[in-house]
């Protein structure tokens, strides 16, 4: 027969069951909620990437062996132009002849281009002063007074090697980040 303690006993238990599947109501519904905040938001997170468009311009390939000795040409890079010239034998002793401390913003040429491949220079073609795009060998000759760019909105003289040399632009022309993948590919960004 059963006691009063049995009673009690089985009254416990029954309130302990109630309690363990209303936590676990509790958990489960939490957890759902949060799985489905997490799907709602997603879309508004992932709009925020780079499209596809622009993670094609983060790096851009060239073959710089058509380019003849003395031209260049521009390219396009995260919606800038990149100026990459082959340069004579005369412009690299030019450059190279330079007094650097003479130099507004002082680099040596030898820091501009890179070992193994002196004879190209790539910069980002857009004056230092206010964002204009300069003139030089990449529109058919060089500009300006050092046989490099010109940039004819403010009167900026850039030489050979891309080192401001006169007017207003306060820095050279900026270097991209890029490597040579063989002996006539660069990879640019």
């Amino acid at each position: 027969m059963a006691t009063a303690d049995d009673a009690v006993n089985q009254a416990v238990t029954d309130k302990d069951d109630g309690v363990r599947r209303r936590d676990f109501i509790y958990i489960a519904t939490g957890a759902f909620a949060g799985v489905g905040a997490v799907a709602a938001i997603w879309p508004f997170v992932d709009q925020m990437n780079p499209s596809a468009d622009v993670l094609a311009l983060a790096s851009v390939e060239v073959d710089v062996a058509p380019i003849a000795v003395g031209q260049g040409i521009k390219v396009s890079w995260r919606g800038k132009p990149v100026f990459i010239r082959h340069l004579t034998e005369r412009e690299i002793a030019e450059a190279q002849a330079v007094d650097v401390a003479s130099l507004r913003d002082p680099a040596t040429f030898d820091e501009r281009t890179q070992e193994g491949h002196r004879q190209y220079l790539i910069q980002i073609g857009v004056c230092t002063h206010l964002g204009c795009i300069p003139m030089g060998v990449a529109d058919g000759e060089p500009k300006g007074d050092y046989d490099g760019y010109f940039c004819p909105c403010h009167g900026s003289h850039y030489d050979s090697a891309g080192r401001i040399r006169k007017g207003p632009a306060p820095k050279n022309l900026v270097l991209p980040d890029y490597e040579f993948t063989s002996k006539t590919n660069v990879r640019i960004g």
